[in-house]
């Protein structure tokens, strides 16, 4: 079997309104996930790619976001996201103006490491 997702840990629903529903995911990023393969292959990370398609199946599947890429507006890779990873993805979906904000942050004691944000507008 072809492994593409993390394994999800925990979710938590942060919302603070209907409007703009959001969600935390806690998941591992698995080292036998297929986008390490050739994404150097002495050092691998996750693709920045990988990072936003996450982005929007998890936007779809959690908030009901819409599912049609209609393009980034904000992209930020600041720190590389490596095998074996306890990651949070937050994610807040803007009905109104169908944009999905984005951020990968991971804890290390009371230090937190911000690894990519951004914004994607999504259409129907």
């Amino acid at each position: 079997m072809i492994k593409r997702k993390p394994s999800i840990l925990t979710t938590k629903d942060i919302s603070v309104n209907e409007a703009q529903p959001s969600v935390l995911i806690c998941m591992r990023v698995d080292d036998d996930i297929l986008d390490f393969t050739g994404h150097f292959p002495n050092h691998p990370l996750l693709p920045g790619v990988t990072q936003v398609d996450w982005a929007i199946h998890y936007a779809k599947h959690y908030l009901n976001a819409h599912s049609n890429f209609k393009g980034m507006e904000v992209l930020k890779f600041q720190e590389p996201i490596l095998p074996n990873m306890e990651i949070e993805l937050e994610l807040k979906w803007d009905i109104e103006k169908s944009k999905l904000y984005f951020t990968y942050r991971s804890n290390k004691g009371d230090t937190v490491s911000n690894h990519a944000s951004g914004r994607i507008v999504l259409g129907a």
